[in-house]
């Protein structure tokens, strides 16, 4: 007969058994919860009541304003994946950086991170740059390690940059606003970007016979047309993102409102660019559906878990196991970010966020760990799942318009120094927490311990008798 304290690792080990076997994951998670619900509920662990609040939860997930900026920035990228946005910006910007060793391996992380704040998924950044760039590159004798390296971790920029689903999930699990959680996740990304382009410029510099500059002959005509080519597909997409991320920073507009406003940008440019047809509005709204539809049902499936291990007691049972590691905070982040590592191997971002960061906000919150840098630290990690040689979904997105020339083991090989490079970030993140706390709002500055407000007597004159509380 099982105990309470065995409870909460018998759930544990029961929703792995239904992952491990393939059973989709929103329905494995319901079926654990109201399976040991039920069971807890013979056992005398808890009363029917407590399963009562079932409904009232979900309604609260279908009711969460918040969780309506989903469909909003997912229509927003879908759109922009679909108007040619990225062929034109990684021909201009590809011609611009062409001249040096490694131009068009940094015309791909620009490109990937402009794509990666205007349309916020990984296959539209994989999948465009891949097709565009990666011919070019063979063309021109890059090393094919290389190539499909650095196009497959650009895409993965879309992860981290704002607006980032990722962190539009994180912010609603952990109870920080979208707003902070974006301010925060500025500094990791430019880091990224930084370290992707020193990568590029060290190969450059060491081995520059794997990434060569493009023959004069496939170079276009330099000087004004050429930057104004570079600034016609630019400059629009800047403003789309100044637009959406400068209104939820200076609150003019709350995180569903700003992706609302970013949906018409994306009509408003595809328009501009002449490609909006009703056959794109229906495939970006049909993409749409379904990514909401999953995180929905995901979501549902995540309370009703969730509700019987709190039942059970399963949060004490996470906190015990974890507030004791030893090295403190610094413990406790680093084997957290190793788990999470391991786990992005078999599970995408989506089910870690449900699943297990629910479980390790409160302990983060105990060993009083910023929930903000947080929430940016495992986004930064869990963007590495995209990039694990077998697995990744962005060497898969890859694996599926490369040529087959390019061997498998190449696209593999070529992932490792990138995972390295994000796992990095990971260490400068949790090492330096003020890349992320620096562009969080430092409030007034005035200590609410020092602040005195007197209170005159009604019957005496305020010169003659001040009451003053601290």
């Amino acid at each position: 007969m099982p105990t309470l304290e065995m409870m909460p690792p018998l759930m544990f080990g029961g929703l792995v058994i239904f992952l491990l076997i393939g059973f989709p994951v929103a329905f494995s998670l319901a079926a654990t919860g109201l399976f040991f619900g039920f069971m807890s509920i013979e056992l005398g662990f808890f009363t029917p009541a407590y399963l009562g609040n079932l409904p009232f939860r979900v309604f609260g997930i279908i009711s969460n304003d918040l969780l309506l900026a989903i469909p909003f920035f997912t229509l927003m990228g879908a759109i922009l994946e679909r108007c040619g946005l990225a062929e034109d910006l990684l021909e201009g910007t590809g011609q611009l950086f062409g001249k040096v060793p490694g131009g068009l391996a940094y015309a791909v992380i620009l490109v990937g991170a402009v794509l990666g704040a205007i349309t916020g998924t990984v296959a539209a950044s994989v999948i465009a740059m891949g097709m565009i760039s990666l011919p070019i590159m063979m063309r021109y004798g890059y090393d094919m390690r290389i190539a499909t390296g650095v196009i497959a971790a650009s895409g993965t920029i879309t992860q981290v940059i704002p607006p980032s689903l990722v962190l539009i999930i994180l912010g609603d699990q952990l109870g920080r606003s979208v707003g902070d959680m974006y301010a925060g996740a500025i500094g990791p990304s430019i880091l990224q970007i930084l370290l992707f382009v020193l990568f590029i410029f060290g190969t450059a510099i060491f081995q520059p016979h794997k990434v060569p500059p493009l023959p004069p002959e496939a170079l276009g005509p330099r000087g004004w047309p050429l930057y104004w080519r570079v600034l016609k597909g630019m400059v629009p997409s800047i403003v789309l993102i100044f637009l959406v991320l400068g209104t939820i920073f200076v609150g003019l507009a709350t995180p569903t409102e700003a992706g609302a406003m970013g949906a018409v940008g994306a009509v408003v440019l595809a328009g501009i660019n002449r490609r909006l047809t009703w056959s794109l509005i229906k495939q970006a709204m049909d993409n749409t559906m379904r990514i909401t539809c999953m995180v929905i049902f995901i979501l549902v499936g995540s309370t009703v878990f969730s509700l019987v291990f709190q039942g059970v007691d399963g949060s004490l049972w996470i906190e015990h196991l974890l507030s004791h590691l030893p090295g403190g905070q610094t413990g406790f982040l680093i084997f957290v970010n190793i788990f999470i590592f391991f786990l992005a191997f078999f599970l995408d971002f989506f089910e870690i966020a449900f699943i297990v960061v629910p479980l390790l906000a409160p302990v983060a919150a105990k060993l009083d760990i910023d929930l903000v840098w947080f929430g940016v630290l495992l986004c930064v990690n869990m963007q590495t799942a995209f990039m694990h040689p077998p697995f990744g979904f962005a060497l898969f997105y890859l694996r599926g318009i490369a040529p087959k020339t390019v061997k498998t083991s190449d696209i593999y090989w070529g992932a490792i120094p990138w995972v390295g490079l994000q796992l990095i970030l990971v260490a400068i993140v949790i090492f330096w927490p003020q890349s992320v706390t620096y562009w969080l709002d430092q409030g007034t500055g005035i200590d609410p311990n020092s602040v005195q407000i007197e209170v005159p007597l009604p019957d005496l004159p305020a010169e003659d008798a001040p009451i003053i509380f601290k």
